[in-house]
């Protein structure tokens, strides 16, 4: 299997970028965005107890965030390999995420960044708000989450630069120069492979 993860700052374009590279290298996607979104939309008691704190900028506590991943992990079989969307996003999740993998006998074989200034995440992330009435797209919220992304995912880069799994791309021009780039990338892991 090859298990990819993209992250980034929010705004970056992760979800448009990562849906893309799932359907070319057939993937599984993972998101967790998406699974809270999910249950916040159909009022689980996991969407109510995770409202605050995504409506805050904050990150969701880490135990519940594996036991989601394991859970949607399982319910792909046969798949080529997962990209996870935007996970993880601390030290502790990415330690996580590798003994989750490795009870499965698998592995991070890659890990890209989209990079981009912060005054184009923001504005992203104001027109984002207005278009789909996103809550944690406020000011203020931005201005947390961008400070947390700073804060505790900007570490991941050491991370897996020490396992030499780390490649940043550059995530400012259209979606498909985006694209591009980060194909090019995944191919040359797919070829060390």
């Amino acid at each position: 299997m090859f298990n990819l993860i993209l992250f980034g700052p929010p705004g970056a374009g992760k979800g448009t970028q990562s849906l893309q590279v799932a359907e070319k290298y057939r993937l599984a996607h993972i998101s967790t965005g998406d699974i809270f979104r999910s249950e916040i939309r159909n009022e689980t008691p996991l969407g109510l107890k995770v409202r605050s704190i995504i409506e805050k900028g904050e990150l969701v506590p880490d135990e519940l965030l594996i036991d989601l991943l394991r859970s949607a992990m399982h319910k792909y079989a046969d798949v080529k390999g997962f990209i996870f969307d935007g996970f993880p996003r601390t030290l502790r999740q990415a330690a996580d995420l590798d003994n989750l993998l490795a009870e499965e006998g698998e592995k991070v074989n890659l890990t890209l960044a989209l990079e981009v200034e912060d005054h184009e995440l923001i504005t992203r992330l104001l027109i984002r708000a207005e278009r789909e009435g996103r809550k944690d797209d406020t000011r203020e919220v931005i201005a947390n989450r961008l400070n947390v992304y700073q804060t505790q995912t900007r570490p991941l880069i050491d991370f897996y630069t020490q396992q030499g799994k780390f490649r940043a791309v550059h995530g400012q021009g259209t979606i498909g120069e985006i694209f591009g780039r980060l194909c090019k990338e995944i191919d040359v892991a797919f070829s060390n492979q």
